[in-house]
């Protein structure tokens, strides 16, 4: 007889195999310029589980998609693009041919009903390939195993994105739970670099939050993802991350608001 996931881990494990097949099937089918939500993001929780309030899920869902048909109006075949909103924060990965195009995306996507702001990760050069993004949706699927199986970090304050094996990791979450995702992302084989797109949030909001269940709502007034937010609010965006340099050299330090960990 065969066995069958008998612990909430396990299922959990199962689900996010499902999820990471349905994923693969989906994204690799057919070649399209535009991905919505991530070609290799894999989200395995359910709304009554979600830090975000219910509103913000379906404004992520709304956004997703009316971002994704502004960019289809200006694709060329030198795009792919992948659009992903988290809390309202949309997060563009991909490649396109030039600065323009680059440019041109982002302005189109931050235009889009209630988006606050928009991480532009998009890379110059050639599309990835089918096997990149065969890679990256493996990569994701293992990076979402290992952080269900870490008992010291809620699986479900991250979502996971991967491009070209570079691991982003949006959600809302506090800072010691960010760096410890951060440090178990980087034990997965495959993971060329972790981009941290996550708010911030003291343990103090988030278990207010957790009690009232309304999820943790974005800050207001919205500024870019480069920017901490201004007065007192403990919730700042972290923009993407860059790599540390070399031993050799003294690190920088990092702006306000702006954590930063290097990747091999």
């Amino acid at each position: 007889m065969q066995k069958t996931a008998s612990t909430p881990r396990a299922m959990h494990r199962l689900v996010l195999a499902l999820a990471s097949g349905a994923a693969l099937v989906a994204g690799l089918s057919a070649c399209v310029p535009l991905v919505v939500g991530g070609a290799a993001a894999v989200g395995v929780g359910m709304v009554a589980t979600d830090r975000r309030s219910s509103g913000a899920q379906l404004d992520d869902q709304g956004i997703e998609l009316r971002a994704a048909a502004r960019v289809r109006d200006i694709a060329n075949d030198q795009m792919y693009v992948s659009v992903t909103s988290y809390n309202r924060q949309v997060l563009l990965t991909g490649a396109v041919g030039n600065e323009a195009d680059r440019r041109r995306v982002e302005d189109v996507v931050r235009g889009a009903e209630n988006v606050r702001s928009v991480v532009n990760e998009l890379t110059l050069g050639t599309p990835s390939t089918f096997q990149d993004r065969s890679n990256d949706l493996y990569v994701t699927g293992k990076v979402k195993a290992s952080l269900l199986d870490a008992k010291d970090i809620f699986a479900n304050s991250f979502k996971v994105v991967t491009e070209r094996g570079t691991v982003y990791l949006m959600g809302i979450a506090t800072r010691r739970e960010t760096d410890r995702a951060t440090e178990v992302v980087r034990s997965v084989t495959g993971v060329q670099k972790v981009v941290r797109v996550v708010e911030i949030v003291s343990e103090a909001d988030l278990t207010g939050a957790q009690r009232g269940g309304t999820g943790v709502s974005a800050p207001a007034p919205v500024v870019p993802a480069s920017q901490p937010q201004p007065g007192t609010s403990s919730r700042v965006p972290l923009p993407p991350m860059e790599p540390l340099p070399s031993s050799s050299a003294p690190a920088p330090a990092p702006a306000g608001g702006v954590t930063t960990s290097p990747i091999r």
